[in-house]
């Protein structure tokens, strides 16, 4: 597994479960980008002078801050309805600060993930690793807290702008050790960041029966002692004869990979199709937490249900069934298939506020598990070969990028639509979008095709 994360090629992956959050493509865009450009550039690098040489407790601290990553969303998603309804005059809106409030968290961590690595190459890993748990902290207690929407808003502003730090566990990691040794370390990431989409949100279903605020206490807490346990056994990997001398302002643009990566014409349509795939699927994961509540009654036990049963879906999905299905029918046709299939799961799971039905939800929910386990690594290995050996990095930053944009924008599109237009109604326009995604995989096949024969065809 972890071999196949080093050379770019995304077949078969398990991690790609990371999907249920918001953050869902980091890791993965991280591991990839590193360890194509570290492959080809990167040098080993000693241990830095001054600074203690990490240990088992440093890469045991690097892991469960990977999880803590991903469960500290799913702790938060099946109670995010019910804390902000008490905070709204008119329910019909609910949906549509919902989504303000997916959108705002995103959008503050598409800000700010850029910036975080360029201060840690500054001012070092530890402390700007410290200072973001510490912020999630913060922004979960005050979240917590409520009183008044604004607080609600903050709260997740302040963990959206520390939540990024993905990209400082990766710097850490190629601190301290060879190329060749990272993708081990970035396959224990990723499973941990896989295993917390699964844990967050059945602790947060069950932790919502003491009160709809417990959970998001039991968040803070956590991240709070894992804070504590970083400042006493996480030490600097980045010598301060190693850092960067200054800081360029032009480096902290989050959309500056897009307008190069935009200029190679064969991963152009592939790009565009993961916007027009992220778009719904941001939609899908913003929304139907209130979609349940609303028409099906459901309380946060059963939300968190849906997300595990998504999560270990996308295992099975990815980690079995992928691998051999790729030799049989290739990346091309089973990325069109996958999003055949997320069209008719948008359609059936919208049909739930026509007839209110827990098995259109099952229904849906099994088609979006097989849609997306067949999309993702089929989609992300066609970007990986249109991309070249030389243009991984900057390639698989702007596909990152893409995904951003569809997890910032969709939640208010989304939410929007749920209020305006009927409940219904988010989800059959998500299936038109994820149309266009297939018109957009119909431009890029035959650039793909005059590069490289489809893997399992005969064609050239």
């Amino acid at each position: 597994m972890t071999e196949s994360l080093a050379s770019g090629d995304m077949r078969g992956n398990p991690l790609r479960m990371e999907k249920l959050s918001h953050v869902r493509s980091q890791f993965e865009r991280a591991v990839m980008e590193d360890t194509m450009n570290s492959s080809d550039t990167a040098e080993p690098n000693p241990d830095a002078k001054g600074a203690r040489t990490p240990g088992r407790k440093a890469v045991s601290f690097l892991v469960v801050t990977a999880f803590l990553n991903t469960m500290g969303f799913g702790v938060l998603s099946p109670v995010l309805p019910f804390i902000v309804q008490k905070y709204i005059s008119d329910q019909h809106t609910l949906a549509t600060v919902v989504g303000w409030l997916v959108t705002a968290y995103a959008l503050c961590q598409f800000i700010a993930a850029p910036g975080l690595g360029l201060l840690s190459d500054r001012y070092g890993r530890r402390p700007l690793l410290l200072i973001c748990l510490l912020g999630s902290a913060v922004g979960y207690v005050l979240f917590g807290l409520g009183g008044a929407l604004w607080v609600l808003f903050l709260g997740r502003i302040i963990d959206g702008l520390t939540g990024g730090n993905t990209s400082i566990l990766f710097a850490y990691i190629g601190d301290i050790s060879a190329p060749e040794e990272r993708a081990r370390y970035f396959g224990l990431f990723g499973a941990a960041a896989g295993l917390g989409f699964i844990v967050g949100p059945l602790v947060g279903g069950f932790a919502s029966q003491i009160s709809y605020a417990a959970p998001v206490y039991l968040a803070a807490a956590i991240f709070a002692a894992n804070s504590i346990w970083g400042y006493f056994n996480f030490p600097e990997s980045l010598g301060k004869e190693r850092r960067a001398a200054r800081t360029s302002l032009a480096e902290l643009n989050p959309l500056k990979q897009l307008r190069s990566v935009f200029a190679l014409p064969r991963v152009r349509w592939l790009l565009l199709a993961t916007f027009f795939f992220a778009f719904p699927f941001a939609v899908f994961s913003s929304i139907t937490i209130v979609l349940v509540k609303d028409s099906l009654g459901w309380t946060p036990v059963g939300i968190g249900l849906i997300y595990f049963a998504v999560g270990v879906g996308d295992i099975l999905m990815q980690g079995v069934l992928i691998g051999r299905l790729l030799p049989l029918f290739g990346e091309v046709k089973l990325a069109m298939a996958g999003l055949v299939c997320e069209m008719l799961a948008y359609l059936l799971i919208g049909f739930i506020a026509v007839v209110p039905s827990p098995l259109l939800l099952w229904a849906g929910i099994l088609v979006y598990i097989v849609g997306s386990g067949l999309i993702e690594p089929s989609l992300g290995g066609l970007i990986s070969r249109a991309a070249g050996p030389r243009q991984q990095g900057v390639v698989q930053g702007g596909s990152q990028s893409m995904e951003s944009l569809g997890r910032i924008l969709g939640p208010l599109y989304g939410g929007t639509l749920y209020a305006r237009f009927g409940h219904a109604s988010p989800y059959w326009s998500g299936a038109l979008i994820v149309g266009l995604a297939l018109l957009a995989m119909g431009h890029a096949i035959p650039s793909l095709q005059a590069h490289q024969p489809e893997p399992g065809s005969s064609q050239s």
